[in-house]
């Protein structure tokens, strides 16, 4: 199951991977009594479709990329947008930690590699979550220094230039499909993990290694678990 080469740098995505993204927990709180329980899961699945949609055009700071999604999803459901919900939600982002074992995984991979963050966050709040990780870092790359989101190519063509290494010279590791591992097939990364944190469907013929356990990560990479 390990990996046969090792790589120059092993390659993370961030909120949903490593911080426990809990972005709906806080659209329900934000818009309390505004969002009915009976619609509350469609809409805030409708709602993840609307961020990645926003996350696929021209780019846009992510304080925008949080409103115009909530605008767009309330707007769809017929409920009242106030001004500054979006906002309300984009600042407790930094406040989010890592899930459990995360920190001890990083750490124990750090004595061996090269560790790299590649984030749709903007670069004050990928500072903040970074710290929030505990684990040492060689390079975090975010949306707005690339000026693009992922699932955009270019945001794996940047990662790679940056970097100075070819495709099959990094292990990615992604709890999403949707934004990083099928993107990250397409540019020719084959050595990838899918962190299944249970909030997107296995797509197994990318090719990826399917983990449930962070602490698994460390072993794929011939080191032992944390």
């Amino acid at each position: 199951m390990r990996f046969e080469s090792k790589p120059k740098f092993v390659t993370f995505d961030m909120n949903g991977t490593l911080i426990h993204f809990r972005i709906n927990e806080v659209i329900r709180r934000v818009l309390g009594d505004r969002l009915p329980a009976e619609i509350a899961d469609e809409f805030l699945r409708t709602g993840n479709q609307y961020r990645i949609d926003e996350c696929l055009g021209a780019y846009q700071p992510f304080h925008q990329v949080v409103a115009h999604s909530l605008e767009r999803t309330m707007r769809r459901f017929g409920l009242e947008y106030r001004e500054g919900d979006g906002q309300a939600v984009y600042e407790e982002i930094p406040t989010w930690g890592p899930y459990p074992g995360v920190s001890k995984a990083l750490r124990r991979l750090a004595e061996e590699y090269p560790l790299v963050i590649v984030t749709n966050s903007d670069d004050v709040h990928a500072k903040r979550l970074v710290e929030n990780l505990q684990a040492p870092f060689e390079v975090v790359i975010t949306a707005e220094e690339m000026g693009v989101y992922k699932p955009r190519l270019r945001a794996f063509e940047y990662t790679l230039d940056k970097l100075g290494v070819a495709p099959d010279e990094i292990v990615h590791v992604s709890a999403s499909p949707k934004y990083d591992l099928r993107s990250a097939n397409h540019m020719g990364i084959k050595n990838t993990v899918y962190m299944d944190r249970g909030f997107e469907h296995d797509e197994h013929w990318l090719g990826y290694k399917r983990i449930t356990d962070v602490a698994d990560l460390p072993v794929l990479l011939g080191l032992p678990r944390p």
